[in-house]
């Protein structure tokens, strides 16, 4: 086998496992999508359900009398 034919052959074969290697990375990033998708829609049920808590009886820090010792 010639010098080019070996050349040729090396070359066809990093072609072949870097279209892997992008596949598999193309893969990687579908299922990050889908995790991303999923922890933003968990994070805006979460948000609705804290937005619909009611304010407690609690008075805020503005309403409180000072303590005692000021």
């Amino acid at each position: 086998m010639s010098i080019l034919e070996a050349d040729i052959e090396q070359l066809q074969m990093k072609v072949a496992f870097q279209e892997d290697t992008i596949e598999s990375l193309n893969q990687a990033l579908i299922e990050q999508q889908k995790q991303i998708d999923s922890l933003q829609f968990a994070f805006k049920r979460l948000d609705s359900k804290v937005s619909a808590i009611e304010p407690s009886n609690m008075a805020s820090e503005k309403e409180e009398a000072p303590p005692p010792h000021y």
